[in-house]
Parts: structure tokens; C-alpha cells; sequence
């Protein structure tokens, strides 16, 4: 026999006496009918209940009854209470999702009709707490999901492992902190699981403790705003993910972890022309990370990464490792890219204390044109040598093939540096350490400049193009600036320093038949030596004499009473009196060779040069006699 019975009249009948909600309970899961909702209620041979095409059998049904309780249309509320767990479904969506819960543990598979014209998005409602519990969802469409308050252990795997290949929303709400924690030794990807999308937002806090692998996992992108994600620990990377890594707001702390801070991969080989695949980007927020594995990065793109804004703070601490798959040495990098790296705004303070570490490394191009960017490190050379493994390896390194060793570097790529703007500082004090290295061309176009450096503080492989910007380049122990190419000089104020003997200010690879080539700029470069202009294609004269300069002195070049150039020497330049504050070093006198350059000098004219309280008579040069780059 097959009855029909109106709800809205047997809702409205309800009302009157009762309330204002038709709660049908099966178990630990309630289904929440409000009167809004009216329709049919179909009783077939009293063995099922059919309201709003939720089918129940009767004989799982544990309650019915009616109660004033509001419905929010379109959700699903999970509450977690110790072992076990309470699940509300609001009437509208109850027949487009199933739903076991087994003590603290509930899993939900939504229909292939959500996200039809009947069935919009869904939003799961998680609250409670649970030390045996977890949220699995799986479906064929994209679901948001709300955390009010959540402290979750999964003894087993995932506390949430969302199996749904769409975008899914998961909204911290403002002011609850929030706690998810997984198995130890488990088979998850990570204690928070996405299948597609991840979008994290909202103004709450989210602690995640990361016990077998990663803390965050997403198979495509991760994008985050507003919310406060603490990474606690994580057995390897704090955040992996395929697709992208997007930053927009928020803050975003990460330690204890066993591997990289923010790991960003390709989905596959296909996916490797396409916009934004296997790229970090972040243009606002906050992002604290500390990794101290070997050879960890504090965000690795397997793209590009792109700063657009925001605050980061990267600190590496492991040494070196030999890498045989790619036969060659890995080191640690607060930013590593195997495409470009493009810093446009924000403020980035990136640490790196291993041996061999790096504050950026790239395989592309490094592009910066704008933002502060403060780079510290401090280990020494990781060296392969017969098998061997060394940190902070103190032998000659002359005769160790390039892939083979990793020296610590401020800046390094493997393609060209551009410099367009912001404002740069660099020290790198282990042994070897570079400030900026380009495996190609190095070009500064603009921007506030400043590095000190054990080794070359800017060094190319190739040409150098110096044309504007303020750049102060110390080497305590190279070449101030290094060019194994021509090194053009056309504008901005340059003052480079070498370290003694036969280390130069500005060094061209005159071997090669290179030269410095002047066409403008106000330069000052002291060294041990220095290459001079020798290519007829300078046009702008020079003047050189020996001596020694003085940190904190002043370098003037005067044309009768006429100032045309004046440089103060830099407090943490020569000696060894460490009287500059947070730098080795300083304090000091050293020099031999003094070549200062500016706009306003006549070949064959004399000048005076003043060097601290003392002066001298120099004559100005177009250019050196001979071919190459010629060394004074």
C-alpha cells in the first residue's frame, strides 16, 4: 500500500503544536526538514519514507520529530564530540549525499546531481572536537568547507582527506583556532588531503601537525588568503602541491618539517607549456618559514616562483648533499627555481646558515624590479670529492668540476640577472660565497644595490651590462665586480671594492680579448688591480693613482674648486676591526689601485684627486694602449 501525506500540511499541523523543523534521525545523523521546504512525504508498503526525494527505510529511521531549530539551506554540519560524531543535513541537499559515520569517523560521498540545476554547492560545517576522528568527502563537483572550532587526530590516516577532484573551499572561520593531527606511519599524502582545488581562506587559525608526510597536500592548486595556517611539523614538505601555489594574503608559518617549506610540482609533462603550471606566487600576506633539512628549500618551484608583494622570511640551515640521480651536488636555497624567478614588490629577509646554501637559485632567468630584498649567508662549500661528502670543505677547490662542489651565493642562476629597481642587501661570509652570479649575462638597469661578499660580490659568466642604479660591491677576498665577458658601463654610481693583492675593484676578462667599456656611470673601484677601459668604443675618460683608502674616508675628484665625483668609503670595507655593526670585517685600510670615472672629464686634463686628508695630481684617460681589457 502507498500513501501520500502533504508535508506542508503536516508541517503546518506541526507547527502549531511543536515548532518549526522536521528532524528524521537515523543513528548519529539527522536530516532537518524546515517548513520552507514543503513538498511530499511518501510512506511505500511502511517500509521506507520518502521527503524531498530522501529515501529512508523505516527501520533505520531511530526519530522522528519536530522542533524549532533553524535550517541553514545547503549544508552539512559535522560536530565532533570525543569518540563519536553528530552529523546535520539541512533537508535540500539531503538526497544528494550519503553518509556513514563509524564513532568520530564520517565520510560522505555527494551525487553526481550536485551542481545541477536543483543542487548548487554544498558547504560542510566541521566544529567539535575528536583525539579518534576524521572528514572524508568524495564527489564530482565543488564543495566549500567551514572550520568552527575544529580540533581533529586521525589515529589512522587523514583528520580531512577530500577525494573530490574540483575546487573546494576551506573557510578558517574568524576567531576559532582550529587543529588537525594524523597517523603516525600512515599511507596519507598529508594530514590535510585534496584531490583538486584547494582554496584556503577565512580569518581563523589552522594548526596542522604533518605526522607521516606532508602537512598540506592538493594533487592540483593551492591557493590562500586571509587565514593563519601554522605548518607545526610535517615529516617532509610543509605544503605540496601540483598545479600552482598562489599567496594572496594571510600568514603562513611553517617549522619542524623533514624537507622543503612549499613544494610546487608540474602535474604532469603535458602541463609544462601551460600559464602558471608548476609556478609559487605570492603577492601579499605573510609566509614564516624555517626548513632545516639538507639540502631543503624554503619554497621550490618546479616553474617559476613570482613576488608581487608581502612579507618574506626564509631561514635554511642544512648542509649540502651529492645528488647521483642528476649527478651533481644539491645545496639548500631559501628560493629555488628550475624557471624564472621575477620579484616585483614586497620584503623578503632570506637566511641560509648550510653549507653551500643560497638565498635564490634559479635555472632561468632572475628578474627583480622592485621590492626589499635582505639576503644573509653564512656556510662555507659543499664539496663530492672520490665518494666523499664534505661540509664546509677548506681544500682548494681550483681542480673540482663545477658539478661537484656548491659554494653559498647570495643571488645565483643559471640564466641572466636583470635589475630594474628595489633595494638589495647581500652578505655572503663563507668561504667561496658570491653575492650575485649569473651564468649568463648580469644587467642592472636600476635599484639600490648592496653586497659583501667572501668571494665575487657580482660576478657574470658572460657580459655584464652596469647602466644604472646605486651599487656598493665588497669583496673581502675577490673581485668587487667580475666580468668574464665586456663589462659596459653606461650610467648609475658604482662603488666596487676588491680584496687586495691582485683581486680587482672592476675585473673584465681581458684573456678573452674582453674590456671594460665606459660610456658613463660614476665610478669608484679600488682593488689590489683593476681593468681599464681599452676598447675604442669608451667615451668616457678616467683617472687612476695607487694608495690606500680608508673605511668611512671620503674619495673626492675636483676639478679646481669644482666637486665632479665624491664617494664615502664604506665602514665595513678592509681590515679586520669589526666596527661595522652585524658585518665582518670593516674598519680597515686597504687599496693599490684607485680608478674613479664620472661625466665631465677631457682626456689629457689633470684633476685632483683627495683621499681622506690627503690629495694628488691624476690626469684623465680615454682609454688604455693595446687590445683586451687591460689591467692597471
Amino acid at each position: 500500500m502507498r500513501r501520500t501525506i502533504c508535508l506542508a500540511t503536516f508541517v503546518a499541523m506541526c507547527l502549531t503544536l511543536f515548532g518549526q523543523t522536521l528532524n528524521v534521525k537515523k543513528g548519529n545523523i539527522v536530516y532537518q526538514f524546515a517548513a520552507s521546504q514543503a513538498g511530499d512525504m511518501v510512506y511505500d508498503n511502511a517500509s521506507t519514507l520518502t521527503v524531498m526525494g530522501a529515501t529512508f527505510a523505516i527501520g533505520d529511521i531511530t526519530k522522528m520529530y519536530v522542533d524549532d531549530a533553524a535550517v541553514s539551506e545547503g549544508t552539512v554540519a559535522v560536530d565532533y564530540d570525543g569518540s563519536a560524531a553528530t552529523v546535520r543535513v539541512s533537508g535540500d541537499v539531503a538526497r544528494y549525499v550519503s553518509i556513514s559515520v563509524d564513532g568520530g569517523h564520517v565520510s560522505i560521498i555527494q551525487s553526481e546531481e550536485v551542481g545541477d540545476d536543483t543542487c548548487g554547492e554544498i558547504t560542510y560545517i566541521l566544529s567539535g572536537s575528536s583525539e579518534d576522528g576524521a572528514f572524508y568527502l568524495e564527489g564530482d563537483y565543488k564543495a566549500s568547507i567551514e572550520l568552527h572550532g575544529l580540533s581533529l587526530y586521525n589515529p589512522t590516516g587523514a583528520p580531512i582527506d577530500i577525494q573530490n577532484g574540483k575546487r573546494i573551499s576551506v573557510s578558517v572561520k574568524s576567531e576559532t583556532e582550529n587543529t588537525l593531527r594524523d597517523a603516525t606511519n600512515g599511507s596519507q599524502k598529508g594530514c590535510l588531503v585534496c584531490k583538486g582545488h584547494l582554496e584556503m581562506k577565512g580569518k581563523g587559525v589552522l594548526n596542522i601537525y604533518g605526522n607521516t608526510s606532508h602537512a598540506i597536500y592538493a594533487k592540483e592548486y593551492i591557493e590562500m588568503k586571509n587565514c593563519k595556517v601554522n605548518v607545526m611539523t610535517a615529516v617532509k614538505d610543509g605544503v605540496n602541491c601540483n598545479q600552482y601555489f598562489l599567496m594572496e594574503s594571510g600568514t603562513l608559518n611553517i617549522s619542524g618539517i623533514g624537507d622543503d617549506g612549499v613544494q610546487v610540482s608540474y602535474k604532469d609533462d603535458s602541463e609544462r607549456e601551460e600559464e602558471d603550471t608548476g609556478s609559487a606566487t605570492i603577492t601579499g600576506g605573510v609566509a614564516d618559514i624555517k626548513v632545516t633539512a639538507t639540502a631543503a628549500k624554503g619554497i621550490k618551484a618546479d616553474g617559476n616562483i613570482n613576488v608581487g608583494g608581502g612579507t618574506l622570511c626564509i631561514v635554511t640551515s642544512g648542509g649540502g648533499q651529492w645528488d647521483a640521480e642528476d649527478v651533481k651536488t644539491s645545496a639548500s636555497a631559501c628560493l629555488s627555481a628550475d624557471g624564472d624567478i621575477n620579484i616585483s614588490a614586497g620584503t623578503l629577509t632570506l637566511t641560509s646558515s648550510g653549507s653551500g646554501g643560497k638565498g635564490i637559485s634559479c635555472d632561468n632567468t632572475l628578474n627583480i624590479d622592485g621590492g626589499d630584498i635582505t639576503i644573509r649567508t653564512s656556510g662555507g662549500v659543499f664539496a663530492y670529492i672520490n665518494g666523499n661528502e664534505y661540509d664546509n670543505y677548506t681544500g682548494s677547490t681550483d681542480r673540482i668540476a663545477s658539478d661537484y662542489k656548491s659554494s653559498p651565493k647570495g643571488m645565483k642562476t643559471d640564466g641572466k640577472v636583470v635589475i630594474n629597481g628595489g633595494h638589495i642587501d647581500i652578505m655572503t661570509t663563507g668561504i667561496g660565497g658570491e653575492g650575485i652570479e649569473s651564468k649568463s649575462t648580469l644587467t642592472v638597469n636600476g635599484g639600490v644595490i648592496s653586497v659583501y661578499s667572501s668571494d665575487d660580490a657580482l660576478n657574470s659568466s658572460s657580459h655584464m651590462y652596469l647602466n644604472g642604479g646605486d651599487i656598493t660591491a665588497i669583496s673581502t677576498g675577490n673581485d668587487g665586480i667580475d666580468s668574464n665577458g665586456n663589462l659596459y658601463v653606461t650610467g648609475g654610481v658604482i662603488r666596487t671594492f676588491g680584496g687586495g693583492s691582485m683581486e680587482c675593484g672592476i675585473d673584465a676578462a681581458d684573456e678573452g680579448g674582453y674590456s671594460v667599456i665606459l660610456t658613463g656611470g660614476v665610478i669608484l673601484a679600488v682593488g689590489g688591480n683593476n681593468s681599464v677601459p681599452s676598447s675604442s668604443l669608451s667615451t668616457q675618460p678616467y683617472v687612476t693613482t695607487s694608495g690606500a683608502v680608508s673605511a668611512g674616508k671620503t674619495i673626492e675628484l675636483r676639478d679646481g674648486s669644482k666637486s665632479l665625483a665624491s664617494f664615502t668609503v664604506p665602514e665595513n670595507y678592509g681590515g679586520t676591526a669589526a666596527n661595522a655593526p652585524g658585518r665582518p670585517g670593516g674598519g680597515g685600510t686597504m687599496g693599490g689601485s684607485i680608478l674613479v670615472s664620472c661625466d665631465g672629464l677631457s682626456s689629457g686634463s689633470s684633476y685632483t684627486l683627495v683621499n681622506g686628508t690627503s690629495s694628488a695630481t691624476v690626469t684623465a684617460t680615454l682609454k688604455s694602449s693595446g687590445s683586451g681589457g687591460g689591467r692597471w
